[in-house]
């Protein structure tokens, strides 16, 4: 839901220190804010959801009041004043609650004054100000906003019309100004006061007088220098382009290696000089081939895997692994070598750090070897980062593996793929005697009662979807639960993807109680609307790492990228959340509801939140660790603080991150933007962050600039506590420095914040091995700031489909089918393996169709010849070869005249709105905009593309034009290209 918000706008830097105020009701993002909605909800006596019209209808009678709900004024109408009657039933049967005289629209993006003679005040207007309201008749008939008499030489005031409508005035006299409704009802988009004499400077830009020629974009691939000015702007270099950097008095000059360049000088605004090192690519293996070529081969976290060409007189493979645990070469588990058509790969798991030798041998169709063979020597293994909450006081290890990667004694591993997930078998204790359990579902509720404490391996194979998975999806999130009686039901559980392209497409993972549980690389993705990718109560010491997190289906209002990524809740505790990959998720992490009592001891660290929006994570009532975290062009906030929670924030890199920091109610979030919550604010502590490439709209608020109202409390030192007398302006709850209480705390070692997102990017970084077979590039440039679904990842997602053929000597198996039902035991030859991944190459798997397409896809008809498409009031489209996705009231009435042809509506651009169409030669596209459009700008095929007309020259194929700023769109026309 969008939110409609007011706005107090200080005219900083003019000398006259006039004050505008703006009420914007229409074309913003969010909408409603948090606080204004709950504070609704929470008043049935004065208001009224009306969900089927879309509107919150206030019922009571006003004299020249404020507008209030549970007694406490309203953000999106402070400071105006209004008087209206009650809400009474109409002669025509409608009831009483439907008829409210006040009505907040959040469907269509305005203030509605319902009824005759209302009136409207803005209090204390200075002489000389002018007012300035955008309005519409509330129904077909004209009407008009009539403005007191202290507003002179007015335009459109008192002007009876059945368009969208500027009206303007001066005002005459100082004091209240107001609007009446003296025809009817109105809809009222926003109103403005502001002092038209008042002076704004330019703003003056800090690091103008630099000279900057030859710094370059972010590269975690390359050794680089920092430059970070005092204005807070990072300027990067390749240091395999520098000569030497020099310093004459106060100027920093840069030199470059390239013969005749220029140097790049910075005057006496240098804040500091640092350096990061280059990502980890991995280390490949020396191969040696006797008939079988190894194409590429890695150690990685507690694994190695092997990709080689197939051999055409060959059945099967067999392949072993020599080093760590096994001295001499040992067979691995026939599940691990897979056919992926044009090659093969095996991915060994459960292996210790250390250098790793795999052979893989041909077998023919009589099941006996042949002499083709071929080695990859010198595989690099590491184990996974154990640091966190998660492993706090667990000496053996978190869920089915030791601290040093291998299995635990007496282990049973359960090999999962698409066919099996339902039929696969094993035996657990019921605390008298062994049971056998049939599906995965069943398998994992055994653990229940606590009965069955034998380490558990979960090993998924291969893509798996919501059919194969049928009735084993035991959660109310419609996903594979694993859940204990009480919190301290022991599991030892570990679910964990083998290769690339392990994955749940369609459904997520729910763990409610229960403690010693892992999961770790997997994908999730296409789950439900209103559900979570993984959901996680009640639990304790829960280690979730290095997964990948993207879209769920798209639904209404703020579930249009699916709802949370990774959600804690319900006195989770002890959970590390760790080297997770979100891409361009909407609600990334929850953590905390509203009734916690335990201390709620959580932690994320270096986890890769890549162009998502918000909650990363949003923190209630907890004690929470944030750290070593890349954030990497977030659109609209990074960590939030509600309910009492104490948050350390340490040594992260925010690039181009809006807000980094928030805390409820007070700081950035009191600027009045409703983009966090109105819940009652926590403490929020601050060390060694990094901000990089700010924007305009960047905000970051210390204790030191204002000590009543801050978005954190910076400290000199991780070991600085913070004092009492610093505490949330909503709630009055102070900083329970948790962080520096060695009963509760961690040991840890934290990166400095400059290297984070080469190690949180690299090898070994966030995500699945090598970051999955899902590969997607966004583009900076008009990411960063875009909440919506961008429309190249959209279809990867949508088209997914995995590369696995079958695995080998299991002919009946295809597409992820495993041959096997159970798995080896703990301790044995072949289960020695751990959930590692495999090639990061992508060819384990297509990445999905072409960027270009629509969801009409082959539906739409192909467009051909000089076409149009316009808009009607009803929103209609004049043209069906188009499609419009998005509400049809999104559409709305006024006048446009594009090349003599007067266009009587216009198509109003929001996050979720697209036009849709196939064309089926080289076409000049031209977008026309309305006369309400603020700006002129949209995406065609997620690009920004501005002008006006727009011009883009398409291609032949699917094309989608979508959001990009504030803006109506009032005519779309192609041109055949002739060349």
């Amino acid at each position: 839901m969008k939110k409609i918000v007011f706005t107090l706008a200080l005219l900083l830097m003019s000398l006259s220190a006039a004050l505008a105020q703006t009420w914007n009701f229409a074309d913003r993002d969010p909408f409603i804010g948090d606080a204004d909605v709950a504070l609704i909800n929470a008043d049935a006596t004065n208001w009224y959801n009306d969900a089927t019209k879309g509107r919150y209808n206030f019922l009571s009678a006003l004299d020249n009041a404020a507008l209030t709900a549970n007694g406490t004024e309203l953000n999106f109408a402070k400071g105006l004043l209004f008087k209206c009657g009650a809400a009474v039933a109409s002669s025509s049967g409608t009831p009483a609650n439907q008829s409210g005289k006040i009505r907040l629209n959040y469907t269509g993006e305005y203030l509605e004054l319902n009824g005759k003679n209302l009136v409207l005040t803005i209090p204390n207007v200075q002489k000389d100000w002018v007012v300035t309201v955008v309005c519409k008749t509330a129904s077909k008939t004209e009407r008009g906003l009539y403005a007191s008499a202290n507003v002179g030489g007015t335009t459109g005031f008192g002007t009876p019309s059945k368009s969208l409508t500027t009206c303007t005035g001066t005002v005459t006299e100082t004091g209240n100004v107001t609007l009446t409704t003296t025809d009817g009802g109105m809809l009222i988009y926003s109103i403005s006061v502001k002092d038209p004499n008042a002076v704004i400077p330019e703003p003056v830009d800090p690091d103008a007088s630099n000279k900057v020629s030859n710094a370059v974009s972010r590269d975690t691939y390359k050794n680089q220098m920092f430059v970070t000015t005092n204005s807070g702007s990072v300027n990067y270099y390749n240091t395999e382009d520098l000569s030497k950097v020099t310093f004459e008095g106060d100027k920093t000059i840069v030199v470059p290696v390239k013969s005749g360049a220029e140097n790049d000088e910075f005057d006496a605004t240098v804040k500091e000089l640092s350096f990061a090192k280059a990502a980890e690519r991995g280390e490949s293996g020396e191969v040696t081939e006797k008939g079988i070529t190894i194409t590429e081969s890695k150690g990685w976290q507690e694994s190695a895997y092997a990709k080689w060409t197939l051999l055409s007189d060959a059945k099967s493979y067999n392949v072993y692994v020599k080093g760590g645990q096994y001295a001499d070469y040992t067979k691995v588990d026939q599940q691990l070598v897979r056919n992926y058509g044009s090659y093969g790969r095996v991915d060994i798991v459960g292996l210790k750090a250390g250098n790793y030798s795999l052979k893989v041998v041909a077998v023919d169709a009589s099941g006996a070897e042949t002499s083709a063979y071929g080695i990859a020597d010198n595989l690099k293994v590491v184990n996974y980062d154990r640091q966190g909450f998660a492993h706090k006081g667990i000496s053996d290890g978190v869920g089915a593996y030791n601290n040093d990667g291998t299995l635990k004694a007496g282990a049973k591993v359960l090999y999962v793929t698409k066919n099996t997930f339902k039929t696969i078998k094993a035996s657990l204790s019921d605390g008298k005697k062994p049971v056998e359990y049939t599906g995965i579902g069943d398998i994992l509720l055994a653990k229940q009662k606590g009965q069955d404490k034998t380490p558990l391996a979960v090993r998924v194979i291969g893509e798996i979807k919501t059919a194969d998975a049928g009735d084993q999806l035991k959660t109310d999130q419609k996903g594979l639960l694993l859940k204990g009686n009480s919190e301290t039901t022991v599991m030892n559980v570990t679910i964990e993807g083998i290769g690339d392209d392990a994955c749940f497409n369609g459904f997520g993972l729910g763990i409610i109680n229960g403690t010693n549980v892992e999961v770790r690389n997997m994908a999730f993705f296409n789950q439900g609307s209103s559900n979570d990718n993984m959901e996680i109560k009640g639990t304790q010491h829960i280690w979730v790492h290095n997964n990948d997190y993207f879209y769920g289906e798209k639904g209404s209002g703020d579930h249009g990228k699916g709802d949370g990524s990774l959600d804690s809740k319900d006195g989770a505790s002890f959970c590390t959340f760790s080297y997770n990959h979100y891409h361009d998720t909407g609600k990334s992490n929850l953590c905390g509801m509203k009734k916690e009592t335990v201390d709620n001891l959580i932690c994320y660290h270096h986890n890769w939140f890549d162009h998502s929006d918000s909650r990363h994570p949003r923190v209630r009532t907890s004690s929470v660790h944030i750290w070593n975290n890349y954030y990497d062009g977030v659109a609209k906030y990074g960590v939030g603080v509600t309910m009492g929670a104490s948050v350390f924030v340490e040594s992260n890199y925010f690039r181009n991150t809006k807000y980094p920091m928030m805390i409820s109610l007070q700081g950035t979030d009191a600027k009045g933007d409703g983009t966090f919550s109105g819940e009652a604010g926590g403490v929020l502590k601050a060390y060694g962050n990094i901000f990089a490439e700010k924007s305009k709209y960047f905000s970051y608020i210390t204790w030191k600039d204002s000590n009543t109202s801050f978005d954190a409390y910076e400290v000199a030192s991780p070991s600085e506590t913070v004092p009492s007398s610093v505490i949330a302006k909503s709630g009055g709850t102070s900083y329970n420095n948790f962080d520096t209480d060695a009963s509760k705390m961690y040991a840890y070692t934290p990166d400095a914040a400059v290297d984070v997102p080469a190690k949180v990017t690299g090898f070994y970084g966030a995500g699945r091995l090598n970051q999955g077979d899902i590969h997607y590039t966004f583009n900076n440039a008009t990411d960063d700031a875009d909440y919506g679904r961008c429309t190249g990842l959209d279809n990867i997602l949508s088209s997914y489909k995995t590369g696995l053929v079958n695995i080998f000597g299991d002919e009946s198996a295809s597409s992820g089918e495993s041959g096997s039902t159970g798995g080896s035991t703990g301790g044995s030859t072949e289960g020695g393996e751990t959930g590692g991944s495999g090639s990061g190459s992508g060819e384990g798997g297509s990445t999905g169709g072409s960027t270009g397409g629509t969801e009409g896809g082959s539906t739409v008809t192909p467009i051909e010849g000089t076409v149009t498409c316009s808009f009607a009031a009803d929103g209609t489209l004049s043209n069906t070869a188009f499609t419009l996705t998005g509400t049809k009231s999104n559409v709305k009435a006024e006048e446009t005249v594009i090349e003599g042809t007067t266009y009587s509506a216009s198509l109003k651009m929001e996050t979720g709105t697209e036009v849709s169409f196939t064309t089926s030669q080289k076409m000049t596209l031209y977008v026309y905009y309305g006369t309400s459009a603020k700006n002129k700008n949209v995406l065609v095929d997620g690009t920004e593309q501005t002008g006006e007309p727009t011009k883009v020259v398409l291609e032949a194929g699917a094309h989608k034009i979508a959001k990009d700023g504030a803006s109506t769109v009032a005519l779309i026309k192609l041109v055949p290209v002739t060349e």
